[in-house]
């Protein structure tokens, strides 16, 4: 028993990580066909909904957050999440070639360092604590400090979408940024619980229709952040570059996802001064990394020979 024990404990992380690594690469496929397909239909005057390249773009984006549905239930996420900077970097190969966008030396420094200061970001995060039965995932959601967190998370959005995405969305990518990257505080509780919660949900026990309420609130919690996240990035896509906005994205979600998850999980209590340093430190390098990425948009870069 104990060796089938330690086979299983062994099996379900590498089953995640193998899960999170095909849809890391599916999703980074994602925003350049939907840009192509925008692209195609603006060059045709038509719609692109009407678009089969979209559409394309649309499945791999479906097929993408099943995979990360089914990652985040059999692996933690701080080992799932830092694996979508492999999206990001699959993501620009594909722009250069699909979509001809070019990044300047700018713009690569700048992905790398956004991918790195990411994946140190969550290595260096507190580590989230196991959560294995419903009661538990239920008095954690009700705590207070993530009941304050999930109000103003509400608020924000709220503003961003009524508010400034109207005025403000098409000319600042990080708008629309802003709208997706929030909705990740819901997105990813939200696939942890579900799976968490269908245990219970569908069984014979009294408590099943309590399980059954809490199943259907996380589901509607997932489906509404997820369609919101899909009609703000083909807003942002129909604006700005792929490439930048793919890295942006990805930088700025991670962040909120690690918030989140602290909040929940109550992580913070854990965190020593040796990760808090380290995590200032990849905070800073996302963020020379983000500003190299919105340089690279406007700055032209020239190799000149050093002359005597």
């Amino acid at each position: 028993m104990a060796v089938d024990s330690e086979q299983s404990s062994v099996s379900l992380p590498v089953s995640g990580l193998v899960i999170a690594v095909a849809s890391s690469f599916i999703n980074g496929s994602t925003f350049v066909l939907q840009k192509k397909g925008i692209l195609r239909s603006r060059d045709r005057g038509g719609s692109y909904l009407t678009d089969v390249v979209w559409w394309g773009g649309t499945l791999a984006m479906i097929v993408g957050q099943i995979g990360n549905f089914l990652a985040y239930n059999v692996a933690p996420a701080v080992i799932v999440t830092p694996l979508g900077a492999l999206g990001v970097l699959f993501g620009a190969v594909l722009a250069s070639w699909i979509l001809k966008e070019h990044l300047n030396i700018l713009g690569k420094l700048g992905c790398v360092l956004c991918c790195c200061g990411s994946v140190m970001l969550i290595i260096h995060a507190p580590k989230a604590e196991a959560v294995t039965s419903r009661l538990e995932l239920e008095e954690r959601l009700s705590d207070p400090v993530f009941v304050m967190y999930a109000l103003l998370v509400l608020l924000l959005l709220l503003v961003l979408i009524v508010w400034i995405a109207p005025a403000h969305g098409s000319s600042n990518i990080m708008v629309y940024v802003a709208i997706c990257s929030l909705l990740g505080s819901f997105t990813v509780p939200s696939s942890k619980g579900l799976g968490l919660v269908a245990r219970d949900a569908f069984g014979d026990e009294p408590s099943s229709s309590r399980a059954l309420a809490l199943f259907l609130g996380l589901l509607c919690t997932l489906a509404v952040s997820v369609l919101i996240q899909f009609f703000f990035i083909n807003k942002a896509l129909e604006c700005f570059s792929s490439n930048m906005f793919e890295a942006i994205y990805y930088v700025t979600f991670t962040s909120t996802v690690i918030l989140a998850s602290a909040l929940l999980f109550r992580e913070w209590t854990a965190l020593t001064v040796t990760d808090g340093l380290a995590m200032l430190c990849a905070l800073t390098t996302v963020c020379v990394g983000v500003v190299l990425l919105r340089i690279s948009q406007e700055a032209v870069v020239t190799w000149k020979k050093k002359t005597d």
